[in-house]
């Protein structure tokens, strides 16, 4: 499946159309991972989850590519880039017991901007001074979200930080090989290395979820594994770039989700921080669009 850019109005509608999807299952996956978390140990969640995925790109993809659905020529980059991809699922979803959805989904969402950071010691991108200048006033609208020395507890506040680390080596090693790799093959990879990543980390306290929760996981992984696969196929469509002021809806549903399901209303100082990472977000991706860079998949890990 090649990467193209995109020829008609009617690919950028579809491709933006995509974009929201995949915002909104992801809110409701993070959602559900917070709801479930009560219950469940965060790994026992994640295996559910990539077992989802890995079946999902059998069952699709299988048949039709056979061998082509694992055949990579940096097979050591595929363990790397998925183990950091499952690293930053664990610290986010761990982070979701303790902090309020939309809090943590806005300090996430620093992932596009530390890529930009990455990209210029890992992949020799030149990034202009303003977009530098924006990267530090989003990881200053972290902080303000976090307010170091304040009542959040520091500890899980800084969990979805150290996820959007990870999330960011993830996209850079993507970004980086992505002309001689398969988009498809990466995403089964995603899934692959995420059951055996999950099946070491088996614990003792594993629980056999109840019918309700049951359908649950079965959707909670449908909603990761879905969204990622959605995102792929609206990236053919329209630039990541161009695409990233419409990921930041997914903040929208966080914070309609976290207000309905948990009774969690943001703050002032969380809402100013919310719309700095935003803003400079935005700022950079704008300031990116004309480069037309390709990441190859999704802008956070899930």
């Amino acid at each position: 499946m090649k990467i193209r850019l995109p020829t008609l109005a009617s690919d950028r509608e579809r491709g933006i159309a995509l974009v929201l999807i995949t915002m909104a299952l992801f809110a409701g996956y993070d959602a559900i991972s917070k709801y479930l978390t009560r219950f469940y140990p965060v790994t026992e969640l994640l295996w559910a989850r990539y077992v989802m995925h890995a079946v999902f790109m059998l069952a699709v993809f299988g048949p039709r590519m056979r061998l082509d659905l694992v055949r990579t020529h940096h097979p050591v980059l595929q363990i790397a880039r998925s183990a950091f991809l499952v690293a930053s699922t664990f610290l986010f979803m761990s982070g979701l017991r303790y902090l309020p959805l939309a809090d943590a989904t806005a300090i996430n969402f620093v992932t596009p901007l530390l890529v930009t950071a990455l990209s210029i010691p890992m992949l020799g991108e030149k990034v202009e001074a303003r977009a530098r200048i924006a990267v530090l006033v989003g990881f200053g609208g972290v902080l303000i979200i976090i307010r170091p020395g304040g009542g959040m507890l520091q500890l899980a506040a800084a969990l979805p930080f150290l996820a959007a680390c990870c999330s960011s080596l993830y996209q850079v090693f993507t970004r980086k090989y992505r002309r001689s790799e398969n988009p498809i093959t990466l995403h089964f990879y995603t899934g692959l290395i995420g059951v055996a990543a999950t099946s070491i980390g088996w614990q003792s306290d594993w629980t056999m979820p109840t019918l309700a929760h049951s359908l649950l996981l079965v959707f909670h992984a449908f909603s990761a594994t879905f969204g990622h696969y959605l995102l792929i196929l609206a990236y053919q469509r329209i630039w990541p770039a161009a695409a990233a002021p419409f990921t930041y809806t997914q903040l929208v549903w966080s914070l309609l989700f976290g207000w309905t399901l948990y009774g969690e209303a943001p703050d002032a100082g969380s809402l100013f921080g919310i719309a700095v990472i935003v803003t400079s977000g935005m700022y950079v991706a704008r300031r990116l669009s004309g480069r037309k860079a390709i990441s190859g998949d999704s802008n956070r890990g899930r």
